[in-house]
């Protein structure tokens, strides 16, 4: 137990940025959906092939990926406040500028546009837990922020395909867009950093749990200081093992509907709300990752392993749930797999963000984060160019589950033995 009694105002500054992070998550992966609900009719009425949607669908994943690395470092330097603020306006209004497109070439610029605008909200979701939890709570609130990655895949299908069959995929993208402005102004209203807010001893002494207090005034992290991450065989290790856990998240998030069309023949409104079953057993699984890793903590379990194991586990569950899920003859049991899988696959998510918060000193959370969510769309970049490839040349998804499920397995052995003792400042 914590020592320190949480006051009232800390309690609402909680409750606030957990609202916010939830909500912004949402519209989020909403946003980054919209594609896929709609892949038939744009790739019907801009006549593209399942290999140019793949394409289209990894324009977004690797403009995100490569602004990981520098926007760790500058939510370390300017705050959340800013920085998700600032990319959730950019975002949106990449979002509204997709319903105004006529090409491939535009469609990947808009697409390019929402994955840079989109880049700042987990690393910031990691830094704001950080700032206003104590260590041994951050796994809970870092599941809730990190199950709106599920909440919004399971409300995009029916709410998107609505939008969609009753004016058109056009009005769909306006209409998100102009939402998710309101939500960035809400967002800049109504939060404040850490270093904004005058906190009493007490609720610094909650804050910091019992161990040693961060001073407030520590210099902002370093050009050098960020070059040195890479010296670190951990930073290493939740890089190429998040390739795995995104890899795997971004197929089923992309072409789980082509899927379920195509392979299990549903029509576009069944896929609609079918797609949404995985998801919300991923909503379950990302909120109990987190408080199975505090729970863990609890017991003793180093804050290390606390969060790593869940890890593990999530990805080999993930990946054994798969593979029964590409040969099964059943509809009604592959749906069954692939949301147990989505499940394993959202312990594993929360697992690694949680992991973020305690493997180095707060004021270089983000940067951590950031470098760990690069390499995650590393590979996820290549989940829809591999899949819609595969799918050209086989006809068949049975070939690209397979390979998700070999690279979640492989990324699991990664956080195993690769990935074991915190980043100490130097």
């Amino acid at each position: 137990m914590n020592p320190h009694p949480k006051s009232p105002r800390l309690q609402r500054i909680q409750r606030v940025a957990l609202a916010f992070l939830i909500l912004a998550g949402i519209v989020n992966y909403v946003d980054r959906s919209a594609l896929s609900i709609a892949n038939h009719s744009i790739s019907g009425e801009l006549s593209l092939s399942a290999s140019q949607m793949g394409v289209l669908l990894s324009a977004f994943s690797l403009a995100y990926a490569f602004s990981q690395l520098p926007i760790g470092a500058l939510l370390d330097r300017f705050g959340a406040r800013v920085m998700l603020g600032a990319g959730m306006l950019l975002w949106s209004i990449a979002q509204l500028a997709g319903g105004f497109v006529g090409s491939l070439q535009q469609f990947i610029v808009a697409r390019a546009a929402l994955g840079i605008g989109e880049a700042p909200q987990f690393p910031a979701g990691a830094k704001v837990v950080s700032e206003w939890f104590a260590a041994r709570e951050r796994g809970g609130p870092t599941g809730l922020f990190n199950a709106a990655s599920s909440i919004g895949p399971a409300l995009a299908p029916p709410i998107l395909t609505a939008l969609m069959l009753g004016f058109g995929w056009r009005a769909m993208f306006i209409i998100l867009g102009v939402f998710g402005i309101l939500v960035a102004i809400g967002w800049v209203i109504f939060y404040r950093n850490r270093d904004e807010v005058e906190l009493a001893p007490s609720e610094l002494l909650h804050l910091a749990d019992g161990g040693a207090r961060e001073d407030a005034n520590a210099p902002r992290m370093s050009w050098a200081e960020w070059k040195g991450l890479f010296r670190h065989r951990t930073t290493w290790g939740m890089l190429f093992g998040f390739m795995g856990v995104v890899y795997m998240v971004w197929l089923y998030l992309t072409w789980l509907p082509a899927y379920l069309e195509h392979e299990r023949h549903l029509s576009i409104a069944n896929a609609g709300w079918v797609t949404s079953i995985p998801f919300v057993f991923g909503a379950f699984g990302a909120i109990g990752g987190g408080y199975i890793a505090d729970a863990l903590m609890r017991r003793g379990m180093s804050p290390m392993k606390s969060r790593k194991w869940p890890v593990c586990v999530g990805l080999i569950g993930a990946a054994c749930f798969t593979i029964p899920a590409a040969y099964t003859p059943s509809t009604v049991l592959a749906v069954a797999y692939i949301s147990v899988a989505v499940g394993f696959l959202n312990i594993a998510s929360s697992g690694a963000w949680a992991l973020v918060s305690v493997a180095i000193p707060r004021r270089m959370v983000a940067s951590l984060g950031g470098v760990q969510n690069f390499g995650g769309y590393l590979g996820g970049s290549l989940a829809p160019i591999v899949t819609g490839v595969v799918v050209d040349q086989t006809h068949s998804f049975i070939n690209a589950l397979v390979i998700a499920a070999v690279v979640a397995f492989a990324a699991a052995l990664v956080y195993m033995f690769v990935v074991r003792h915190p980043i100490e400042e130097r």
